[in-house]
This record gives structure tokens, sequence and C-alpha cells, in this order.
């Protein structure tokens, strides 16, 4: 409070200043360029400028409206398999888990994308298994959508490789 106080005393006591006239004088020299000065010189004229200190009106000050927090960004990852792991089952049979965080929630739908297509109907878990899939390297991703069809949240690519025996290739 006090050094608003001084604040108001310094600049109530330049106000007037500030409203003084001021003198300016403006000529030309020999090559025609033109000088503004403020003490007179032969042949400039005077210009009298009033200077009025800038003063805006106070506006209507609002509190700041506290918003709800935004909603928390799903995080959705595949916990198995891991990523470039090998996964043996001469059967052809993968299982999949997931997780989702924040919590899972109502309404919400789980999509299995393998080898960049989806794969079945979307469902409300996060554990799929794969039957009869050829040995080699194949991608998964898991997709969350919302009770509207709109992707929420996508897990990153996982690659893994199926091995299985063969007659051809036992190993």
């Amino acid at each position: 409070m006090r050094h608003f106080l001084i604040v108001v005393i310094l600049y109530s006591l330049s106000f007037p200043a500030l409203a003084q006239e001021k003198r300016i004088y403006v000529s030309r020299d020999a090559n025609g360029v033109v000088i503004f000065s403020d003490s007179p010189s032969p042949g400039a004229e005077e210009i009298t400028l009033t200077v009025r200190p800038n003063l805006m009106e106070a506006t209507e000050v609002r509190p700041i409206e506290k918003k709800a927090p935004a909603p928390e960004a799903f995080k959705v990852e595949i916990t198995q398999p891991l990523d470039q792991a090998t996964v043996r089952d001469n059967t052809g049979s993968v299982y999949i888990e997931g997780r989702i965080q924040p919590r899972f929630q109502r309404g919400f739908r789980v999509r299995l994308v393998f080898d960049g297509l989806a794969y079945g109907e979307p469902q409300n878990t996060t554990v799929f298994v794969l039957r009869d899939i050829d040995r080699g390297a194949h991608t998964i991703q898991l997709e969350l959508i919302d009770q509207n069809g709109k992707l929420i949240a996508i897990s990153p690519v996982t690659t893994f490789y199926l091995h299985r025996a063969s007659v051809i290739s036992p190993n």
C-alpha cells in the first residue's frame, strides 16, 4: 500500500509538467532537409504542441474463472507379447494382453489391429487370442474407441515373431 501511495503522489506532481506547452521550431537547411529544434533559429517556424498524458480508463476486473480439469489422456499399451519377442506355439496361437490408463471407462471398446488390419470386432476387454497364425514377423496395435466410435488412443506398434515347428525345418 505504501508503494502505491508513493507512485500516486509522484504521478500527481508530474502531471502539471506534462500538460505544459512545448515549443518546437522547424526549418530547412541549404539542402532542403527538414530540421526540428527546441531553440529558435533564423527563418524557423514555431510549432506549438500540447502534450497530454496517455491515460486509459480503468476496466472492470473480473476474477479468473477456474475451469474443470481436462480429462486425462488415455495411454494404451501392449503388455504381452513384448516388442521384438519370439512366441513359440506350434498351433499358431498368440495371446495378447493390453493395459489402459487411467481406468477403462464404461462404453469404451478396444480394437486389435493385426498386421495393419482390424482383427475381429472391438470388445470391452484388453485380452485377445489369435488362432492359426502363420510363422514369421507380425505387428499388433490396440486402439481405444469411445461409445461414439471415435478413436481415443492407440498403442505403439509391437512386433513379435511367431515360431512354429515345421516338417521341413523343425527348428
